[in-house]
């Protein structure tokens, strides 16, 4: 099927690595002119200079919890491309890890407040402007099956992903009426570096089994009995992005084998 992408321009936060990374191919692949926003612009650079030999790329750096620098972002896009047509919000962090409410300190649930949800709010107010002004926009929220469900020691991940889904439906509602879809694509576990390395291990070390079972056991939680990949994430971003989906605003796509809505 062909997602009519091509010569469209994609804005891309946290396009660095992992599911940013993947995603960013996604839509190099399908022909659209990218903008990758981060901070590191120097861990941002490889995969900017792999998809730079298929398509139009330029690298922003930019701190999105900062709206002047969001803004900023979006003046350098505009001045590059004319205007940004798709907006995917992948930044953001994953929180304490293992520690309850009450053993979770402001700071850190300041931070991924701060970086989960003021990140998105910041971007889209920054790149929306011009999709109002051509009256057709997507803009793409990557949130988190624990923001649809809970869940019990990450709770202020947690709640940045709930935050995040009002968010989604309020712009939504207000964006709608200028041709512009708002969704929230919300992945389950995703495997990687930071599913391995600090979810895997951390169960791993509270009950005393290896690092493999505790994968195993994550993907024992899901229908489908497996751990959604990036390429998964990313296909969903461009379903989302498309005008395949053109009817579909303001809602919650589950991308994890079956777990939030089962």
């Amino acid at each position: 099927m062909d997602l009519m992408l091509r010569g469209r321009v994609a804005a891309i936060t946290g396009p660095a690595k992992g599911m940013g990374a993947a995603i960013t191919r996604a839509f190099a692949a399908e022909g659209c002119k990218l903008v990758l926003v981060g901070r590191d612009t120097a861990a941002i650079g490889p995969v900017a200079e792999e998809v730079a030999k298929v398509t139009d790329v330029i690298v922003v750096g930019t701190d999105i919890t900062s709206d002047a620098a969001c803004f900023a972002a979006a003046e350098q896009a505009k001045a590059r491309f004319g205007t940004v047509d798709i907006l995917v919000n992948v930044a953001g962090g994953s929180g304490p890890i293992g520690k309850t409410g009450l053993t979770t300190t402001q700071a850190e649930y300041d931070e991924i407040i701060e970086l989960n949800m003021r990140g998105c709010f910041n971007t889209i107010r920054a790149f929306a402007p011009m999709m109002v002004a051509q009256r057709w926009g997507k803009i793409v929220n990557v949130g988190g099956t624990f923001g649809m469900r809970g869940r019990a020691g990450r709770l202020a991940y947690s709640a940045s992903k709930w935050g995040l889904r009002g968010i989604t439906k309020s712009f939504a509602l207000e964006l709608g009426p200028h041709n512009i879809n708002v969704n929230n694509v919300a992945p389950g576990m995703v495997d990687g570096p930071r599913f391995r390395e600090k979810v895997c291990r951390e169960m791993a070390q509270r009950l005393g089994i290896t690092e493999e079972e505790a994968a195993r056991r994550h993907a024992a939680d899901y229908a489908l009995g497996r751990v959604t990949n990036d390429v998964d994430v990313a296909n969903a971003c461009l379903f989302m992005a498309s005008d395949v989906s053109r009817q579909i605003t303001g809602v919650d796509l589950p991308v994890d084998g079956g777990w939030a809505a089962l």
